[in-house]
């Protein structure tokens, strides 16, 4: 637990989060899975998910507060099928997240990880299937709810959002407008998320609560230093930072898992 653990870590922890904050700012995604998937690495990958989700929350609100008026209203009628559903299977990953033993759980959040950096990395070609395609019907209101469904049953259980992602790149949206509907997808999220783990007494005690909300500082700084980034780093550089992190992480919980790192 957090409470017992040394100074060094606990300094561990919050470079880790600016980090993370920092890639999300930069790329506008990617704060939940690297924090996440680095802080498994550290302490116990169940404890890590629920740790993660009010920074989580404070650095979508800090990032839909770019989106205008006009746009909030737009995206919440365009999505609001799949944020709804989304919203279900939350509840659900998070009422199974306690039940998942900590070995298995750390080569899963390894192996999802890797499988995403596989999907985004564009050097070596995949099949369309591999890829991200997703066809007219999942963009339709029916394809949204079976996406929303699967994909908040994941996320509720692991922090993983990237089939969310994956989902929204393929509705074209301009990277500022794509940067704030995920946001907004996941500001719906995490804001359920807090209650629920509260209800289902996921935090292991009060100073693991603590210590999220602290964190949300230094995640909240990440992300004003990546905006920064962002707008002087090309989409290369900012695909080649958010993989080659995800890779490592990836590589180190799978290892981790299995015993042999």
């Amino acid at each position: 637990m957090i409470a017992a653990i040394g100074g060094a870590t606990v300094a561990l922890m919050t470079l880790v989060i600016l980090i993370a904050g920092t890639t999300n700012g930069l790329a506008g995604f990617g704060f939940a899975l690297v924090g996440t998937m680095a802080l498994a690495t550290v302490i116990d990958p169940a404890t890590a998910v629920v740790f993660m989700i009010i920074p989580i929350l404070a650095v979508n609100l800090s990032l839909v507060r770019d989106l205008t008026r006009e746009e909030l209203r737009t995206c919440s009628r365009r999505f609001g099928p799949l944020i709804g559903a989304a919203l279900v299977g939350t509840v659900v990953g998070m009422a199974a997240l306690s039940s998942i033993p900590t070995g298995p759980l750390r080569v899963g959040l390894g192996l999802l990880t890797l499988g995403f950096v596989a999907t985004t990395q564009q050097r070596i070609p995949l099949p369309e299937w591999s890829s991200g395609g997703i066809g007219t019907f999942a963009q339709t209101r029916v394809g949204m709810l079976g996406v929303g469904g699967i994909s908040g049953l994941l996320f509720g259980g692991t922090n993983v959002g990237v089939q969310l992602i994956a989902y929204l790149r393929s509705f074209d949206l301009s990277h500022g407008l794509f940067v704030g509907v995920v946001a907004l997808v996941f500001l719906g999220l995490n804001g359920i998320r807090v209650g629920v783990a509260s209800l289902f007494g996921l935090y292991p005690s009060r100073i693991v609560l603590f210590a999220s909300v602290v964190a949300a500082i230094p995640a909240v700084t990440g992300v004003a230093v990546g905006k920064r980034l962002r707008v002087t780093a090309s989409e290369r550089s900012r695909r080649l930072v958010v993989l080659g992190l995800l890779m490592v992480v990836g590589i180190r919980l799978v290892g981790g898992g299995i015993g042999i790192i």
